[in-house]
């Protein structure tokens, strides 16, 4: 997966927990099947969040790494 290669994005910068989750549920709703969505996060606990979240819903984390004090998470639909 190219960083590039998305469908949809939610920016949750400055945002913290819950927000950026609640994000992230509004947009999957939104979107069908093998869809990306890309998340940006300053929340530093955004990767718990996201991880326990995706182990609960079946979507797939398929990149996570962070830049500049911003996470950036690329998650398929499932």
């Amino acid at each position: 997966m190219s960083m590039n290669q998305f469908d949809h994005e939610v920016d949750a910068t400055g945002l913290n927990c819950p927000l950026p989750l609640l994000r992230l549920k509004k947009a999957l709703v939104g979107m069908v099947s093998g869809e990306v969505v890309r998340v940006v996060a300053t929340d530093p606990a955004a990767h718990l969040d996201f991880g326990v979240f995706t182990e609960q819903t079946g979507n797939q984390i398929l990149e996570h790494f962070e830049e500049e004090g911003r996470q950036y998470f690329f998650i398929r639909k499932k």
